[in-house]
């Protein structure tokens, strides 16, 4: 699996901020479904960020994103950069203008758009290279394995809050 080797510094320089990490996929569609995967995953390990499995529909949480005022919004999904299965990437936003999406409503730069315009906000966009993204069709082992990579990463990166210790 190719990963971007700049995706760990700079979702390093992230720890202890203020961060909403938002997944976008089709969970019926096969590696599409790596937004809302890395989000079950960061679930389970109790972050310290907080997490958005926006789906296909995104723009339904744009007001709930503007309340919480993040000082960083790290979207995942999977995009179809012409990597190897499995890669992961973080784009720019001015990449995104280039790039098509045909599984959201809303295009994911037209969504950061309506954010950007209402908070200040620095916006990650973190994209995994599908394999297949058929109806019905399982997750591949590539990009299973790229969730889980980035799954650990971000849980290393935002670790859960730690409890007092009791009297």
């Amino acid at each position: 699996m190719g990963t971007d080797k700049q995706l760990f510094q700079q979702l390093d320089k992230l720890r202890n901020s203020a961060t909403l990490i938002v997944g976008m996929g089709n969970t019926l569609k096969a590696d599409d479904a790596a937004g809302p995967l890395v989000c079950e995953q960061l679930r389970r390990s109790r972050i310290a960020a907080e997490l958005i499995d926006a789906g296909t529909v995104p723009e339904n949480y744009i007001q709930r994103i503007i309340k919480k005022a993040p000082r960083n919004l790290l979207i995942i999904d999977a995009i179809d950069f012409a990597a190897s299965p499995g890669t992961i990437k973080v784009f720019k936003l001015d990449q995104l203008k280039s790039m098509v999406f045909s599984t959201h409503t809303l295009s994911p730069h037209l969504f950061v758009d309506m954010i950007a315009q209402a908070i200040k906000v620095d916006v990650y966009f973190i994209g995994i290279q599908p394999a297949q993204t058929g109806l019905g069709q399982p997750v591949s082992a590539e990009v299973s394995r790229a969730v889980q990579l980035l799954a650990h990463t971000l849980s290393g990166i935002f670790p859960p809050p730690v409890s007092p210790a009791p009297h």
